[in-house]
């Protein structure tokens, strides 16, 4: 089994010591009883990674052994998700899956059929939610890089990242082409390049929002024969996309 992952503050990677605090020092002390000898690896969420042995558990305190340091490689290509506002709950559960899988940055997105609204005095605690539900998935899949989750877009943002894109893709049920079977454009690994997913609401996305896309030159793809939720729709996606790309 690999060696659990626990998210360092910044710079305290840089020596050869290294101190979990607050939080996650408590969660790795009190919660999941990390033992003097136990081997961790610690992460700056970056892409830092160093192996370490505990060498002292306080309360809420872990004082660790650097061994050995390293940065894991960059995944290419870059992939974003846009994915619209799901009702209650099924936010952080598509964003947690999504990190699992892989995803390097999550865009909220205020879709126009979007049931959920994050309200200005809301925002910031909803946005909050994602972000840390990003960090706890990442660390549960071992990761050393923490995905980005940006501040919510709206139509003409998510216009402009699938316009900059090497490959920028719609999610519609309605769509000719297979995710599966697109033809990959050549340059999606290299620099500027990168692929933006878009996840509609359950409602669809709405005709004025798929004309703004088009104008950007997305294309829409199908993932198969049955209608996904707005939560699992993006994991799919991310999923087919990762093994075409060999990412996976």
């Amino acid at each position: 089994m690999t060696a659990p992952v626990f998210l360092a503050e910044e710079g305290a990677l840089d020596g050869a010591r290294a101190v979990l605090r607050g939080p996650e020092g408590r969660h790795a002390a009190t919660v999941r009883r990390i033992s003097v000898g136990e081997t961790v690896h610690l992460v700056d969420g970056a892409g830092t990674r160093a192996r370490c042995t505990v060498a002292e558990v306080g309360k809420d305190t872990v004082v660790c052994e650097v061994l050995e340091r390293g940065t894991d490689p960059e995944p290419a290509p870059r992939i974003t998700v846009v994915q619209a506002l799901p009702k209650g709950d099924r936010g952080e559960l598509a964003v947690e899956m999504m990190t699992e899988a892989g995803v390097d940055r999550i865009v909220p997105w205020a879709a126009e059929r979007c049931v959920t609204r994050w309200k200005p005095e809301r925002a910031e605690k909803a946005l909050a939610k994602w972000r840390a539900a990003a960090r706890e998935a990442a660390k549960q899949s071992r990761r050393s890089r923490v995905p980005e989750v940006t501040a919510p877009a709206g139509t003409a943002r998510v216009a402009e990242l699938l316009g900059g894109a090497a490959l920028g893709a719609v999610l519609h049920e309605e769509a000719a082409e297979r995710l599966s079977a697109l033809p990959l454009p050549d340059g999606l690994s290299g620099p500027g390049g990168g692929a933006v997913l878009v996840v509609g609401p359950e409602g669809g996305v709405s005709p004025d929002e798929l004309s703004a896309f088009d104008a950007a030159g997305a294309v829409r793809v199908l993932l198969g024969p049955t209608v996904l939720r707005t939560s699992t729709a993006g994991v799919a996606a991310l999923s087919v996309l990762q093994s075409r790309c060999g990412r996976w």
